[in-house]
C-alpha cells in the first residue's frame, strides 16, 4: 500500500506554527547572556539569508555564507535551524532531517529543541516511504528523537497568550506525530508490540484518525503469530471512517479475511465485511459479541456431520459458523426423499427433496416419512437418466453446497449428479437405509 497515500492532506506543518507556542528564538537572544563571536559584517550576511523568501536563493546564500565564513558557533544553530526549514519547504524530507539531527548534536537555546523535533517527525511521517528513511539506522533514530520529543512536550508550559483549549489541542496534534512516527520505526523494525503501543498511544489522542486505525491493524496482522481479530477490527474502523484510500484497504482487509478463514464461498467475505464495517462505524472497541471464526473453527465444524442439519436449522452464533464451513463444499452421497422433480433446458433437472435433520437412524426414517415440505433444492446437470426419478423415490446425490435459508430451512445444491445405482427401479421389499453425510473438503 502506497504510504504517500496516507499522510493527512489537509494538515498544516506544525514545525512552522510552532511559534504560537514558542517564541522564534534569534541569535540576539544570546547576547544578553554572553558576548558574541561572530563580527557585525557576518550577522549581517546571515540575517540576509534568512530574510530570504524563495527557497532556492536562500540555500544558495546559506551555502555560500557557510563557505565564506567559519560559521561561528553562535551563528551555526540558527544556520541549521534554516537549512532544515527550506528543505522542508522544497519537501526534500531527508535533507530536511539531516539538518535537524545536525541541529540537535549541537548545544541549542530550549526554545529551538521542540520546534526541531516536531518538524524531524512531521517530515518523517511525510517522507517515510523514502527508501533512504527505510534502513535501520533511520528506524532508530526516528524512533529515539520521537520519544525525546514526547519528553520535550510533557515539560512544556502553557505560554500566555493561548487558552487551554488551543494549548491541549496544539499539544494532541504534535503527539499525534511523535507516537505515529514511532509507531513507523518499530513497525520498521518489526517490533509489532511496541508499534501497536504507540499507535494506540495515537489512537488515545484522536479516536477518529482513519489512518492510525490502519497502521495499527497491520501491526497486528504483522505479528508473529497474527492478531487477527483485533486487525480486521482496525481495519473496519479505518473504513468506517472514511479515510483516504478506502478501496485499497477494503481489498486488503478482504484478502486477510480469505487467508486467514480459507472460505469456499467468497461471497460470504462481503458479509462479514460490511457487518463488521457498520458495527465499526458506531463504536470505537469491538464488541464481544463479534467473533470472526478461523480456518480451523470453520474445519471443526465442517467436519461435524451429526450437527450439520441441526445448527443450520437453528440459526444464531452456530448456524453462522456452520454456513461459513460449508458453503460451496461438495458433499458425496447425500440421502434425500424426492417430494417433486422438476425437468429443465438441456438435461437438467431441479429436484425438491428432504433430508432428515434428526441424527438417530430410527428417527430419521420416521421424519423422512412424514415429510411434505422440501428442506432442499438439488439442481442435477448432464445426467439424462435422472428424469426417471418419481415422487417419493429415496435416492443419493453428489452436489456442491451453494446456497442457505434458515427459515424455513432450504439448502440448494448445484451441479449434482445422483448415484447411478439409485437410477434403478427400486427395490419393493423395503427402503434404502438413511446413511450419515460425510463432507469432503471444499474446492479451492
Amino acid at each position: 500500500m502506497n504510504r504517500r497515500k496516507w499522510v493527512s492532506a489537509g494538515c498544516l506543518s506544525l514545525a512552522l506554527t510552532m511559534a504560537g507556542i514558542i517564541a522564534r528564538s534569534a541569535p540576539q537572544d544570546q547576547q544578553q547572556q554572553q558576548k558574541p563571536n561572530y563580527t557585525l559584517v557576518e550577522y549581517n550576511a546571515y540575517n540576509a539569508a534568512d530574510q530570504e523568501k524563495d527557497p532556492q536563493a536562500k540555500l544558495k546564500m546559506l551555502d555560500d555564507f557557510v563557505a565564506k565564513y567559519p560559521s561561528p558557533d553562535q551563528l551555526t544553530p540558527y544556520i541549521y535551524r534554516d537549512y532544515y526549514l527550506t528543505y522542508y519547504a522544497l519537501k526534500n524530507y531527508p535533507q530536511t532531517i539531516a539538518y535537524i539531527d545536525k541541529l540537535l548534536t549541537l548545544r541549542i537555546v530550549e526554545a529551538m529543541r521542540l520546534p526541531a523535533l516536531v518538524a524531524r517527525a512531521e517530515a518523517y511521517f511525510a517522507g517515510s516511504s523514502d527508501k533512504t528513511l527505510q534502513t535501520e539506522e533511520a528506524y532508530n533514530k526516528a524512533k529515539d528523537t520521537s520519544l525525546q520529543g514526547l519528553q520535550e512536550l510533557n515539560k512544556l508550559q502553557k505560554p500566555q497568550n493561548m487558552t487551554d483549549d488551543q494549548f491541549a489541542t496544539q499539544k494532541k496534534s504534535i503527539g499525534l506525530y511523535f507516537n505515529s512516527v514511532a509507531g513507523i520505526a518499530e513497525s520498521g523494525l518489526k517490533d509489532y508490540r511496541s508499534a501497536i503501543d504507540s499507535y494506540k498511544a495515537a489512537q488515545a489522542l484522536d479516536p477518529n484518525n482513519s489512518v492510525t486505525h490502519f497502521r495499527l491493524a497491520v501491526a497486528y496482522l504483522q505479528e508473529n503469530p497474527p492478531d487477527s481479530p483485533n486487525g480486521f477490527w482496525e481495519l473496519s474502523r479505518s473504513i468506517a471512517l472514511k479515510g483516504p484510500a478506502d478501496e485499497q484497504v477494503r481489498a486488503y482487509l478482504r484478502n486477510q479475511l480469505l487467508h486467514y478463514q480459507q472460505l469456499s464461498c467468497d461471497k460470504l467475505v462481503d458479509d462479514e465485511m460490511n457487518q463488521m464495517i457498520t458495527l465499526a462505524g458506531s463504536s470505537v472497541d469491538s464488541p464481544a459479541s463479534m467473533t470472526i471464526p478461523s480456518a480451523g473453527d470453520l474445519q471443526k465444524a465442517r467436519d461435524d456431520t451429526t450437527n450439520f442439519l441441526t445448527w443450520l436449522q437453528e440459526g444464531g452464533e452456530h448456524a453462522k459458523v456452520m454456513w461459513l464451513a460449508t458453503c460451496g463444499s461438495e458433499y458425496p452421497d447425500v440421502p434425500v426423499r424426492v417430494l417433486d422433480t422438476a425437468p429443465g433446458e438441456n438435461n437438467s433437472l431441479t429436484l425438491k427433496v428432504y433430508r432428515p435433520v434428526a441424527a438417530d437412524p430410527e428417527a430419521a426414517t420416521k421424519e423422512m416419512d412424514a415429510a411434505t415440505i422440501p428442506n432442499m433444492e438439488v439442481h442435477i446437470v448432464a445426467q439424462p437418466d435422472a428424469k426417471r426419478l418419481q415422487k417419493d423415490d429415496e435416492v443419493r446425490f453428489t452436489g456442491t453446497l451453494t446456497a442457505y435459508q434458515q427459515s424455513p430451512l432450504l439448502l440448494t445444491w448445484d451441479n449434482a449428479k445422483i448415484n447411478p445405482e439409485d437410477l434403478q427401479p427400486a427395490p419393493t421389499s423395503a427402503k434404502r437405509p438413511i446413511r450419515s453425510v460425510a463432507p469432503r473438503k471444499p474446492h479451492t
